[in-house]
Parts: C-alpha cells; sequence; structure tokens
C-alpha cells in the first residue's frame, strides 16, 4: 500500500495547483481524478469556460514559475469593466488607470490554466497522478505505526492508499464532502447559467462588460483569438430558468440576435457562436471546511454565482492558505491532518468565502428586482459609485484580490507578476 502526505481527490484547476503547491513545499501528494488527467485544451479553439483572474491569482501562478507557460498559451488582460442596469440609465465604468495598475485582471480558459498546471506537475515528476479513478471509500482517521493520524483512500478500482491528509477538490457535488459526512446549505437561484464563445463585429477594446436584465446579468469578458484578437468574447448569461429553457431552444442565429439584443448591440452584431453550454445556478457553502486529516477546498467548499468572476480566484486562495499552513505544520513537525493546523486555513478562509457569497446573493436579489423604488435606488447607487472616486478605488483593489490575510507567497509577488 502506497503512502502519502496528502492526497487531493480532484484534478481540476484548484486541485492541481494545490498539488503543485504542496510538490513545492518538499510533500508527498497523490492527485487522483475521475477523469484522465490529461489536457483537452487546444490553441486552435476556444475553451467554453474561462475564469478573470485577478492580480493575486496571477501572483499565485508566478509563484510557482506557472504565469509565462500560462500567457503564451493564451490570455487576454483586461484594462477596464462597465457595469449598468438594462432598465435604468445607472452605469459605471472601472479603469486599472483609477489605482495605477497596468490591468484590472486577465480572463483565461481554465483549459490553458489545467494544460500548464499538468505540464509543470508531470516535468517536476514527484507528483503521483491517478486518472479515472473514484474514491469510494474513506476510512475514519487512525493513528498509524509511524505514530501519524492518518485515513486510507479506497478507490473504484480497489486499489487503497494511507495519507496524512485527505483533501475534497472535487467540486460542488463533492463525494468526498459526503463521505466525511459534511453537510452543506444550498441556496438555489432559480436561474441557469449559458456560456458559449462569439465573434462580435465590434473590438472589445480590452474591457470587460455586464449589463443587469430583469431575469438576471449577462457578461461579455473580452477574449484574445484569431487574427481579429479583439473581436471574441466569452458569454455568461444567467438568466432565470423559464427564460434559459427558451434561450437554449433558439438555433444558433436566432440565438445571436438575442443575444445582440439584450447587450443593447454594444459590440455590434454577433456575427458567430461556438457550442453552448448550461448549468443550473445555486449557491452552496460547507457547514464547515475541514474534519480530522481531512479538508475541502475550492468548490467542494464553497459555490456561488458567477455574475463577479470571482469563484475560480475565492478557490486558489483556499489552497494557497492552506499550502501555506500545511507548509508551517511540515517545518515545525506537527502532523498535517492536526485539527489545529487545518482550523487555521478555515478561519482564514471562511469569513472572505461567506463574505463573498452574501454580497452576490444580494447583487442578484437587488438587480433581479423589478421594483420601481428598488430600480431607482440601484441606478441612483451605480451613478453616484461612479462619481465617487475613493469608492471606485475601493472597489477595484477589492476586484483586483488584495483582500485581507494574503498567503506570503502571493504578497512577494503582487508588485512583480
Amino acid at each position: 500500500m502506497s503512502r502519502y502526505d496528502v492526497a487531493i481527490a480532484g484534478g481540476g484547476m484548484i486541485g492541481a495547483t494545490l498539488a503543485a503547491l504542496l510538490d513545492d513545499a518538499g510533500l508527498r501528494v497523490a492527485l487522483i481524478d475521475a477523469g484522465t488527467l490529461e489536457s483537452r485544451w487546444a490553441p486552435a479553439r476556444i475553451d467554453a469556460r474561462v475564469s478573470a483572474i485577478t492580480s493575486a491569482s496571477k501572483a499565485l501562478f508566478a509563484s510557482l514559475g506557472l504565469w509565462s507557460s500560462i500567457e503564451a498559451r493564451r490570455v487576454s488582460p483586461y484594462v477596464a469593466m462597465e457595469v449598468w442596469d438594462q432598465e435604468g440609465s445607472g452605469e459605471i465604468r472601472f479603469d486599472a488607470s483609477d489605482v495605477g495598475a497596468a490591468t484590472l485582471g486577465h480572463i483565461v480558459e481554465n483549459g490553458a490554466i489545467l494544460d500548464s498546471l499538468l505540464a509543470h506537475l508531470r516535468e517536476r515528476g514527484r507528483v503521483t497522478l491517478l486518472s479515472e479513478r473514484r474514491v469510494v471509500e474513506l476510512s475514519p482517521p487512525r493513528t498509524s505505526a509511524l505514530g501519524v493520524s492518518e485515513r486510507t483512500l479506497t478507490m473504484d478500482d480497489g486499489e487503497t492508499l494511507d495519507a496524512s491528509l485527505v483533501i475534497g477538490a472535487d467540486g460542488s457535488h463533492s463525494p468526498l464532502r459526503a463521505l466525511v459526512r459534511i453537510a452543506s446549505s444550498e441556496r438555489p437561484t432559480g436561474q441557469r447559467a449559458i456560456v458559449a464563445s462569439v465573434r462580435h463585429l465590434e473590438p472589445h477594446r480590452r474591457t470587460a462588460r455586464q449589463c443587469f436584465l430583469p431575469s438576471g446579468p449577462l457578461a461579455f469578458l473580452p477574449l484574445a483569438f484569431g487574427a481579429d484578437d479583439q473581436h471574441w468574447s466569452s458569454i455568461v448569461w444567467s438568466a432565470d430558468e423559464a427564460r434559459a429553457q427558451e434561450l437554449l431552444a433558439l438555433d444558433d442565429e436566432s440565438f445571436a440576435v438575442a443575444l445582440g439584443g439584450a447587450f443593447q448591440q454594444r459590440l455590434g452584431a454577433i456575427e458567430s457562436i461556438t457550442q453552448r453550454l448550461d448549468f443550473p445556478l445555486v449557491q452552496r457553502h460547507a457547514e464547515r471546511y475541514v474534519a480530522p486529516s481531512f479538508a475541502l477546498v475550492g468548490d467542494a467548499a464553497h459555490s456561488l454565482h458567477p455574475l463577479a468572476g470571482q469563484g475560480a480566484n475565492l478557490g486558489l486562495m483556499d489552497v494557497a492558505v492552506l499550502a501555506e499552513e500545511l507548509a508551517r505544520a511540515a517545518r515545525r513537525g506537527a502532523p498535517l491532518g492536526d485539527t489545529r493546523v487545518l482550523a487555521r486555513y478555515a478561519r482564514r478562509r471562511r469569513l472572505d468565502n461567506a463574505t463573498m457569497l452574501r454580497l452576490m446573493d444580494a447583487f442578484r436579489v437587488g438587480f433581479g428586482s423589478r421594483q420601481p423604488l428598488i430600480r431607482l435606488v440601484r441606478n441612483l447607487g451605480l451613478t453616484r459609485v461612479d462619481r465617487c472616486r475613493p469608492l471606485k478605488r475601493l472597489l477595484i483593489r477589492q476586484a483586483l484580490g488584495e483582500r485581507f490575510d494574503l498567503p506570503s507567497r502571493i504578497d512577494r509577488h503582487l508588485n512583480i507578476a
């Protein structure tokens, strides 16, 4: 039976980043995934799922020596953001120059990030990659012959391994979370997100845009693709279930017309659409992040509405903080699965995540209301914030991910990444 310091279930972007961080700290790591742990990213096509990577997340990748390889694959920096309410006159614009920054962030295909991470892990050759395996059983923690707490993982092919710490990075429906019997609170939003990449007539000018519609928010995130590299955007159209089903039933030409109209033709006619994907929007928050010799990260711990594009960044901050706490524990010889070590991670991350969950829910409800008084207040609010430079600068700093209690490796790289 193989033994590891840490076993991570879930080989997506969050789990693979954690594996790279823990490998960097000298720990023995196994990364387990139900898929192949082979990248499907290809330069000739756009990945349907993208993330708005903040400066803090960029610094995290830079600290691993990975940002240049991600950038070499494909990234789209954006320097401004526009937000408006379709049913009113309120509008706000954020510019990187307002805080002396070069960019507000980068739109990156999730596949490009994962491709870079997997190449890095294979090149280093120290993390054990276990593809096409599902964890079906997880033992209670016990004291090993070496005198440390550990758990045994049993996979669907019968293979077993021992680990001092098991990490659930296996998504919002986390099987690991269920195996440890950690409950989660769920708040269905009644909305469904439709994602695709679109080519539009007018250039996006490296600006992210979001329009609040009566049925939900619509975002256009700038992409750099093809010869006309400012004429592609990734869209996230979050709509009430009935409206979403109507949109999904349309053919591409009719959907393009509906999309351009909903976006008030701000980027001109929609000329081409890639395959549309959709998924229900449910906000979840695990009642606790840790148990003896066990921790949750990313969507397994929390999932939120995509209207601010913060889901991936919150997960990346989770693994950065957890890796920092585990490295500190390893240096002083403390057990990695000790609840005191894991509790520090949970304390550092839960407030930030819970705050963002509440904020996104408030935005969704507030901008989804059709009551005249609420519409008036939100339009006045957007206009007044747009005119208040100190408040705008504060909001931009928050959007950049430069919040409280950042891991030291991110702080070190923020000014050079």
